[in-house]
């Protein structure tokens, strides 16, 4: 194929709710683009973008898939995104290395939270969006009151391109009101027919027309003074202000398609061929170092990898954006990100699994290379002309957990090569070994997600691995002051072990004086602080000790092996095992041995005197707690308010948000631990919800008990 110089190529991202249909009107692209010979469908799993086995299992997409058409001699780059919420990561990944988002909605049920949520996510990267109207010929299907809808929620900057003359299964034909022209097929589809827009179909015509230059021309102020003084714009007079409008997010314009049957979608592709903006026409991507790197192709030569994959029959690929310069075969390159070298051996275009050999690619160009060295997702790739390095992709939090681990645990190590390389791939499948929990965590974004990872590590990797709930990163604290004294004492022949040790605790907050004088019953306790430790804990909180010690009961150097018994237990509290907090500790008293006193004997004195105040301290345990906005259909609001509500949720407030009711609470992580999956089943997957870390709160008394006990159960068992 030819080289394309940057000012001829464009590149778009393929986005909409799962079932809209993108894998079937990325299928009708390429094969309008005779990229293919013959269109493949999703329930025959021979599509061009569904390729992997997993999404021929599952029956529907897993991964982005890049693929290319050249049209009107013009290179269009297109990534197909999944749908599901569950893989949103490939979406964002995709709107960071592409210009237009193209969000294709299914007609017979309009504006879904996925596209609220793709939305969103354009309007955050200022990326320019149209929108492809898909299944009209759906029975459902249900054309003005998805626009009055999508009005309702993008506004007023919705402006109708063409207009189906009727929806349904008798769908054939419809009006473009940018051409003045009406569009028809026959029942396959394919080639339409141009004809003169009827009669009766001609004020409404003449109406939306009259919108659409008005948008076009608002975005050009000679072609808001031409409109004044004619009434009329020329075509090409028209496309140049839409392609301004869509830079500038004052315009989204509106197709109509049936991806299934190939109608309209030769003409949508002639209107991303001819009027979406080119590479050059957005504005620069900036490297860490704030400098602009414009899609130059006589600039240093520089890539950003934004995606790794192992595909079948030919192992690793690295999808990568040419950001300046130009590529060629071949090329020597330093990766910044790991601080090697990599040679570019060979270079692909590449259609999913169909990748044609290239001499070069110019800036803003996409392509593939295999067989890299040392090369992962997000890597920066430069000639020894330039030392940029980009990290402009923001991945959502996890919303979805389970502690995994293999079946025979030999594998073990394995499991963890594994599970490190699919995070490379793909960065929202986050890897964690918690020392804390004992487990090693898997986080993604819902139940499909990490049940996409299982399958591939079993069917893949021939690994049999086991899911389990993960445990509940508990804390444990104290509400009162308490006080308590140990002696240990070991004789076995020889040097023996002695050590005792009294010390009083109380509850520690920022900002409290400094210990003066503490009393227990009718005894009085009088400190003199002459060495202060304060500890910040890695798991939140402090240990603030105090060294009160007089007349030398303790020698000094007794005083550090305390502090470690202190902390042994701060690491593993008394109540269930779980990190300690803010606890503040005086060493006041103890006694030591000429001969038998060292560093083991007080680390033990401390840590048991420490364990019999702490339980005497009336402690609590608490749990951590995620402030939880989950967006909903008003018509399930009652049922998902009900649900949250039996997940010990406190509701914060609720309110409309684009035609979709917004609830804000803050629920306990242990009641989130399969939300995503319930929520789905209550709302038939119309809904979707984010999650943050808030704080750490009490337990209710009943749950308090119920740790306890099963924790003692648990120890007396080991």
């Amino acid at each position: 194929m030819k080289t394309y110089k940057t000012p001829e190529i464009k590149n778009i991202a393929l986005l909409g709710s799962k079932g809209s249909g993108k894998t079937t009107l990325a299928e009708a692209m390429l094969y309008e683009c005779g990229v293919i010979k013959r269109r493949g469908t999703v329930d025959a799993g021979n599509t061009v973008c569904d390729y992997f086995p997993v999404e021929k299992e599952y029956g529907y997409s897993v991964f982005s898939t890049i693929f290319y058409a050249e049209f009107l001699g013009k290179k269009l780059n297109f990534i197909d995104c999944p749908g599901a919420d569950d893989f949103v990561g490939s979406a964002i990944t995709a709107l960071n290395v592409t210009d237009t988002g193209v969000i294709v909605v299914n007609a017979q049920y309009g504006v879904e939270v996925g596209t609220q949520n793709i939305f969103r996510t354009t309007s955050s990267l200022k990326k320019p969006v149209i929108f492809a109207l898909n299944q009209l010929d759906g029975e459902k299907a249900d054309y003005d009151n998805v626009i009055d809808q999508m009005r309702e929620i993008f506004g007023n900057k919705i402006v109708q391109i063409q207009y189906p003359i009727s929806c349904g299964a008798g769908f054939n034909s419809m009006i473009d009101v940018l051409l003045m022209k009406k569009y028809s097929w026959g029942p396959e589809g394919g080639v339409p027919t141009i004809s003169e827009i009827p009669a009766e179909e001609m004020e409404r015509a003449t109406e939306l027309n009259k919108i659409l230059v008005e948008a076009a021309a608002e975005n050009d102020e000679t072609l808001m003074e031409k409109f004044f003084d004619q009434g009329c714009l020329t075509e090409d007079e028209m496309r140049e202000g839409i392609r301004k409008g869509l830079v500038d997010r004052s315009i989204y314009p509106v197709f109509c398609v049936s991806a299934a049957k190939d109608m309209g979608v030769r003409r949508m592709m002639e209107f991303l061929g001819n009027v979406v903006p080119f590479v050059e026409d957005m504005p620069a991507p900036e490297a860490t170092d704030g400098t602009e790197v414009k899609p130059d192709s006589n600039g240093p030569l520089s890539l950003y990898v934004f995606k790794t994959s192992v595909e079948p029959h030919i192992g690793e690929v690295s999808y990568f954006k040419v950001m300046s310069g130009t590529l060629k075969a071949g090329a020597d390159l330093n990766n910044v990100s790991r601080d090697n070298k990599e040679r570019l051996a060979q270079l692909y275009t590449v259609c999913g699994q169909i990748r044609t050999q290239v001499d070069e690619l110019c800036a803003g160009d996409i392509g593939a290379t295999v067989k890299m060295k040392d090369v992962r997702t997000g890597n920066t790739l430069n000639d020894k002309s330039c030392d940029w390095v980009y990290d402009f992709i923001r991945y959502p939090e996890p919303k979805y957990t389970r502690a995994v681990r293999p079946v025979t645990e030999s594998d073990a190590e394995k499991l963890m090569e594994i599970l490190t390389r699919m995070h490379e791939e793909d960065p929202t499948w986050v890897v964690e070994q918690s020392k804390e929990l004992k487990q090693t965590l898997i986080k993604g974004q819902g139940e499909f997600h990490l049940r996409t990872l299982k399958w591939r590590v079993e069917n893949n990797d021939k690994l049999p691995i086991t899911f389990e709930e993960p445990k509940i990163p508990y804390r444990e604290t104290i509400t009162k002051a308490a006080r308590a004294d140990y002696r240990h004492k070991k004789q076995s022949g020889g040097a023996g072990q002695f050590g005792e040790v009294h010390l009083i605790i109380e509850p520690y907050t920022d900002g409290m004086p400094a210990p003066d004088t503490y009393k227990f019953g009718s005894q009085e306790y009088k400190m003199n602080v002459r060495d202060t430790q304060e500890i910040p804990l890695s798991w939140g909180g402090k240990l603030v000790v105090y060294n009160c010690i007089v007349g030398g009961a303790i020698d000094a150097r007794f005083i550090p092996a305390i502090v470690k018994g202190l902390m042994d237990r701060m690491e593993q509290g008394p109540l269930t095992g779980s990190y300690a907090r803010d606890v503040r500790v005086c060493i006041y008293d103890g006694k030591m041995h000429p001969v038998d006193s060292n560093e083991i004997s007080f680390r033990l004195a401390g840590r048991n005197a420490f364990s019999e105040a702490f339980r005497n301290a009336n402690p609590k345990v608490l749990e951590p707690v995620y402030d939880v906005d989950v967006m909903v259909p008003g018509d399930v609001m009652g049922d998902v308010m009900s649900d949250l509500q039996g997940r010990r949720a406190i509701i914060m407030g609720m309110t409309s948000e684009n035609g979709f009711e917004k609830i804000s609470a803050r629920v306990p992580l242990k009641e989130m631990s399969s939300y995503s999956t319930a929520l789905s089943a209550i709302t038939g997957g119309r809904s979707s919800f984010t999650m943050r870390f808030s704080g750490y709160e009490l337990v209710p008394g009943d749950v308090q008990e119920k740790l306890l006990k099963a924790y003692a159960e648990s120890n007396t068992e080991d």
